[in-house]
């Protein structure tokens, strides 16, 4: 343990990972509704209310595990050569970028 290596953190989420699972959900959202719309008309309509809201409170929990998987499938931890890393920051600063201050 006389030498400790240093990581980074990578995300490679983009929105293309994550458009199938927002497509099926609200074709999920739209079904219950039309279901619900539906159920109105019929004798009894706090049924319909009762089927949409059964139909979120089931739905929600598959739909936040798939987000949350998703998103830990795409992190990324890099070592880092702290010879690669002076290299970078020396590239970077001679680049003429400053970084964000606050306006007064």
């Amino acid at each position: 343990m006389d030498k400790i290596q240093r990581y980074r953190v990578f995300c490679t989420l983009s929105f293309g990972d994550i458009y199938g699972q927002i497509v099926v959900w609200l074709v999920v959202i739209f079904l219950s509704l039309a279901s619900a719309m539906a159920l109105l008309g019929s004798s009894r309509p706090i049924y319909a209310l009762a089927t949409v809201g059964l139909i979120l409170v089931l739905s929600l929990p598959f739909l936040l595990f798939a987000f949350v998987t998703t998103l830990l499938n795409h992190i990324e931890f890099k070592t880092v050569d702290p010879a690669d890393e002076k290299r970078t920051t020396s590239r970077s600063s001679n680049s003429g970028q400053r970084p964000a201050q606050l306006a007064s």
